[in-house]
């Protein structure tokens, strides 16, 4: 029995291989990512924070399965951050969830916390994404 890859520790391995794009000339940092649930128990949002600063979060980027008049749908970086491997990775993370085992959703917002990875774990989340795009194509 093939067991499903978690969507929580891909959102983690997709920040940890945008690592450098995210963090720009620095490498110390705290991500945090946020999601935030659809009535089907799907993901309808994705958000990603950087703090290099303690106590300051900025915005790197979100994705929103559905547009509203407040965002459109799909992925948006702000507050100058930019990063293709990321809005690839999230890209098929989001429109293929089906295929990864979701998060219980306890009626509030999924948070994630990061701090800067080690070598080892640059390669686990590498080998782990490659995984996973493979298996969605």
């Amino acid at each position: 029995m093939d067991v499903k890859k978690s969507l929580e520790r891909m959102l983690e391995s997709a920040v940890v291989v945008s690592w450098a794009d995210l963090m720009r000339s620095t490498q110390a940092g705290l991500v945090r990512i946020q999601y935030g649930f659809a009535a089907g128990g799907t993901l309808d949002y994705v958000q990603v924070w950087l703090s290099m600063t303690r106590g300051q979060w900025l915005l790197a980027c979100a994705y929103w399965m559905s547009a509203s008049k407040f965002h459109g749908m799909g992925i948006h970086f702000d507050n100058g951050y930019q990063s293709e491997s990321l809005a690839r990775i999230l890209e098929s993370l989001m429109q293929h969830q089906a295929a990864f085992s979701l998060p219980v959703d306890l009626g509030r917002q999924g948070l994630l916390q990061l701090s800067a990875p080690t070598p080892e774990e640059s390669l686990a989340a590498a080998t782990s994404v490659n995984e996973a795009l493979s298996l969605v194509g």
